[in-house]
Order: C-alpha cells, then sequence, then structure tokens
C-alpha cells in the first residue's frame, strides 16, 4: 500500500486529488496540508510513502518544506513528488536540489499522475530526460545565473568505482534499473545496489540529486544520449 500526502494551498486541487488517488488500489490519502510548514509536521507524524508538493503556498513555500522533510533522518523513506504548472523551471532545479524524486503538472492525465505516486514510491526518479536536459541547461550549468557549487568535491567522485561511474552517468541520462542493468550485462538486483552506493558516495537522498550532480560537476553534457 502507498500512502500519500497531499500538499497544496488551493481547496480544489487538494479535492480533485484525494478523489483520485483515494479510488486507486494499492493507494490511500494519509492526510493533507495546505502549507508548507503543515507538511513538514504531518510528514513527521504520519510517515507518508510519498508527499506530493505544490512550490507555491503561504508560512512555507514547496522548496524550503521538501529540504526540512529530505533533511530528516527520520524521514529518509519519505519522497516527494513535486506538483507543478512547469512556469518557473528554476524553482523545479531548486526543488530536485531539495531532494525531490522529480516533478509532475498539475494538468496532468489523471493516470500520468497515479504512475508518477507510484513511480515515486518504487524509488525511481520521475524525470523526463529531455525535461531535465532543457532544466540543466538554462539554470545549472556554469555560466548561467542559477549555477551552483553544489557538485561534491573532487575526493568524492574519486571515490566511485569504474563499475559505479558508469552507472552513475547511466542514471543522470535518465536509465532505469533494468535500463542499466541490459546496457552493462548485469542483474537488475545488482544495478539497484550499485546505484544505492553512488547515492551513499555521493551523499544524494534520490536519483534526481544524482542527476544534478552530473551536471554540475561536468560529467554530464546536455546532449549527451
Amino acid at each position: 500500500m502507498t500512502s500519500v500526502l497531499i500538499v497544496d494551498d488551493q481547496a480544489l486541487i487538494r479535492t480533485a486529488l484525494r478523489e483520485l488517488l483515494g479510488h486507486e488500489p494499492g493507494i490511500t490519502v494519509a492526510g493533507e496540508a495546505v502549507h508548507g510548514r503543515e507538511a513538514v509536521a504531518l510528514a513527521s507524524s504520519l510517515r507518508p510513502d510519498v508527499v506530493l508538493m505544490d512550490i507555491r503556498m503561504p508560512e512555507m513555500d514547496g522548496i524550503e518544506a521538501t529540504a526540512a522533510i529530505c533533511a530528516d533522518p527520520a524521514l529518509a523513506e519519505v519522497r516527494v513528488l513535486i506538483l507543478t504548472t512547469f512556469e518557473e523551471d528554476e524553482h523545479l532545479v531548486a526543488a530536485l536540489r531539495a531532494g525531490a524524486s522529480g516533478f509532475i503538472g498539475k494538468g496532468a492525465e489523471p493516470e500520468e499522475i497515479v504512475r508518477a505516486v507510484r513511480s515515486v514510491h518504487a524509488g525511481d526518479a520521475l524525470l523526463s530526460p529531455a525535461a531535465t536536459r532543457s532544466l540543466i541547461t538554462r539554470y545549472v550549468l556554469p555560466g548561467t545565473d542559477a549555477a551552483h557549487t553544489a557538485s561534491p568535491p573532487p575526493t568524492e567522485l574519486e571515490q566511485l568505482t569504474e563499475r559505479e561511474r558508469e552507472v552513475f552517468l547511466l542514471v543522470a541520462r535518465g536509465r532505469s534499473n533494468q535500463e542499466i542493468a541490459t546496457e552493462l550485462f548485469i542483474s537488475p538486483a545488482t544495478a539497484k545496489t550499485h546505484v544505492n552506493r553512488v547515492m551513499s558516495k555521493l551523499h544524494a537522498h534520490d536519483r534526481a540529486q544524482l542527476v544534478i550532480i552530473a551536471y554540475e560537476s561536468g560529467l554530464q553534457q546536455p546532449g549527451s544520449a
């Protein structure tokens, strides 16, 4: 069973999502929050599997709330899925840096939203490679206004084995564990183990953060497939 915390300051959005997810087999709505501060408190008390998080909210926005949830060791199993209108891409990059597992548009089809929740709970990063490349090109790469120095120091990257480095780059290119396994001629379980080790060594909360790190470190370039 996948438990979901819905976070949005618009009652209409919350109601629509509650009706949608509450009727899906294997999914239960654990609670609702109207702003980020309430989301953090409810995440701590309810321990949902997935937090469906809006960005623009009063008191505490979705980025701050995402950072607070993902920084709490007690909530390490909680995944944050960002709800967005895709109008302000720089906020999406900030949310990914904060630890969000991906993003889904508020105008997405119902089945897409359900699939996104299940995917994030399963441990996958909900990142379209094309969308990610667009975000990275505009907001993350050195020389852009939003460029950061958040990439790990060279010593951390040097800790990766040759195989882990291969896996790291494949994650950055949007490959699933199954696709990584096929490309490297290993089992999906082994691929997952490598991904987890890379996340641990680079202190990444999720696969999404590995994508950011790969681009910021220069190991991955836009256009690479």
